[in-house]
């Protein structure tokens, strides 16, 4: 047992040794590099295509040309696909409510729906907007109630079991033109009218795509011919579509007196399909100049205090004192 203990001994010796060596000499080696005339001179690795095995120049030539083949493939696939729309892309118009703070033109939005009811209720449906929805935006509650009540709706059972019709009310949504879209198809040639709650958000472009659809019917150009029944539409995507213009000057005479030119018309309903798609437009940039002012007055405020509480302990130094 003693002579294991002593061997140990020696061992932790030995070992102490060869540590307290290795430290002189990369001490010593570090100050020779320090105090040289001549700094040490370090091999550069020259790694290059050529001086490459030949199985890994095969390996990277087969990767370089997998990768372009591969990146140019995405390339013609992208094109074809845009090249297989063929639509005209909608400019973009300075709308009166495109700013960060620019309300809707209610006004605007009342003609817009005089235009839908007049125009295009024949063959469109509104399904999710209300005569409700029209109070305190375009009309008063008594002008929403008289046009709810043009209506005829189908309501019961009754006490008898029987189904009765009533005047509409501010509680019913706006009436469809077919009773299914089977019949929607039999009365547009297989063409199925969408809903226009929020056509302005489910078509790219929004409402310029609108405005430019209802503006943009032309005579197809040479070498084009369309069937019997699709119109010539450079916007819509393949410029066939089954929609007769809808438009045009002097179609309807607004209650306000406004001309009733083919733009305007198209700018009013248009403005009025971006309020049924999006009714939050004028509260939600509100709260956002309130936001904004609010974030004006307090950021200042927290950066003061930050400043304050926290200067002296990021500013604090930490040290050590043993004891003695």
């Amino acid at each position: 047992m003693r002579m294991r203990t002593a061997r140990a001994i020696q061992l932790v010796g030995v070992g102490a040794e060869m540590a307290a060596l290795r430290l002189c000499v990369w001490r010593s080696t570090g100050r020779a590099l320090l105090h040289s005339k001549h700094p040490a001179q370090f091999s550069r690795a020259n790694i290059s295509f050529a001086s490459l095995s030949k199985g890994r120049k095969a390996a990277i030539s087969t990767l370089g040309v997998l990768t372009a083949g591969g990146a140019g493939l995405a390339l013609i696939l992208h094109q074809s696909v845009k090249a297989s729309e063929l639509e005209l892309h909608a400019p973009s118009y300075p709308w009166s409510h495109g700013g960060m703070l620019s309300a809707l033109d209610h006004a605007s939005i009342r003609r817009g729906y005089q235009v839908y009811k007049q125009v295009c209720s024949a063959c469109h449906s509104m399904e999710y907007l209300a005569f409700r929805n029209l109070v305190g935006v375009s009309h008063t509650e008594d002008e929403a109630k008289a046009l709810a009540e043009e209506i005829e709706v189908v309501d019961g059972p009754d006490e008898t079991g029987e189904m009765f019709t009533r005047p509409g009310k501010l509680s019913d949504y706006f009436p469809k033109p077919y009773a299914s879209p089977e019949a929607a198809r039999a009365a547009n040639n297989g063409a199925l009218p969408p809903d226009l709650s929020y056509i302005v958000n489910a078509r790219h472009g929004g409402e310029d795509y609108v405005f430019s659809l209802l503006t943009g019917y032309c005579d197809p150009p040479a070498g084009v011919s369309l069937r019997e029944g699709l119109y010539y539409n450079p916007y819509f995507p393949g410029q066939a579509i089954g929609m007769a213009p809808p438009i045009y000057n002097e179609i309807l005479e607004y209650d306000d007196g406004t001309p009733a030119t083919m733009s305007q018309v198209a700018k009013d309903v248009c403005t009025f399909l971006r309020w049924a798609a999006e009714p939050e437009h004028d509260q939600r940039k509100k709260m956002g100049l309130k936001l904004l002012m609010g974030s004006a007055i307090i950021l200042p405020l927290v950066y003061y205090l930050k400043r304050h509480r926290w200067s002296v302990l990021k500013s604090r130094k930490i040290a050590y004192r043993p004891p003695k």
